[in-house]
């Protein structure tokens, strides 16, 4: 009779190889690969910028009015303030600067995200708050990392993988002075929440609020803006309600009351 310790024997031997499924099946998840992808970011930041002229803050969350907004990176420098999201994503990407909206397409699967360039405006406008700068001072940056390809053409500040440098060293012009750079990075690293798993908890709790907020609201099939109730002043329809696109005359969707 074949015993338990015989069977178990050569699986107790590859023990270490549990850790490693693990590690992989984790960066499998949206949590892991956005990890990824703040990690090239991160990791061409320091080799490709002269850290004596730029200056990398990472995974920045910052107190708003309305709860906490939580920034990848910013990199502080004499030529300006750049803010960077970045978006792991594969498959083709589809958007202009603005539609509010943008598609990711795999084969057949279609999937609409919002506007990087809408989310990371919220960004900007809090580091310009915080720091009382003017808007010409700081740049918005996304960044897609993953197996993406862009098939429309893109904004200039929108970039795949490190080329994302090359927008960064194209500003050229001194515009903060050098004692003004080392002012904004303290008050920066002050004004941030400490890195915390607290933060970062409180924070993907008030994401879920916005989230459900938004979902319970009408959103239009055909742009993505939200759908608002209006009556119909003339016609055979005329003093009835309906949804109506919030951003006519542009799109001209509506809908009866279910």
């Amino acid at each position: 009779m074949i015993s338990i310790s015989t069977v178990l024997a050569p699986l107790l031997q590859l023990w270490y190889l549990i850790p490693i499924v693990l590690i992989i099946a984790f960066f499998r998840t949206s949590t892991g690969k956005g990890i990824i992808g703040e990690f090239l970011v991160n990791i061409s930041a320091k080799l490709k910028l002269d850290k004596n002229q730029y200056h990398l803050i990472k995974n920045v969350t910052l107190p708003t009015e309305y709860g906490t907004t939580q920034i990848d990176h910013i990199i502080v420098s004499e030529y300006g303030i750049f803010v960077v999201e970045t978006k792991n994503m594969k498959g083709w990407i589809f958007g202009n600067e603005k539609q509010k909206l943008w598609t990711q397409k795999i084969y057949k699967y279609t999937n609409k995200f919002q506007n990087p360039l809408h989310q990371n405006y919220k960004h900007v406008k809090t580091i310009q708050s915080a720091l009382d700068i003017e808007e010409d001072k700081i740049f918005s940056v996304i960044v897609f990392t993953g197996d993406s390809t862009f098939k429309t053409e893109m904004p200039n500040n929108v970039k795949h993988g490190i080329s994302y440098i090359d927008y960064i060293k194209s500003k050229t012009h001194r515009i903060i002075p050098k004692e003004k750079v080392k002012e904004i990075i303290s008050s920066i690293e002050s004004g941030r929440l400490s890195r915390t798993f607290k933060t970062n908890r409180d924070h993907v709790k008030h994401v879920k609020n916005i989230i459900e907020e938004k979902s319970k609201r009408k959103a239009c099939p055909k742009c993505g803006s939200e759908l608002v109730l209006r009556v119909a002043k003339r016609g055979a329809n005329k003093g009835n309600q309906f949804y109506g696109c919030s951003n006519y005359p542009k799109c001209k969707y509506t809908t009866q009351l279910a």
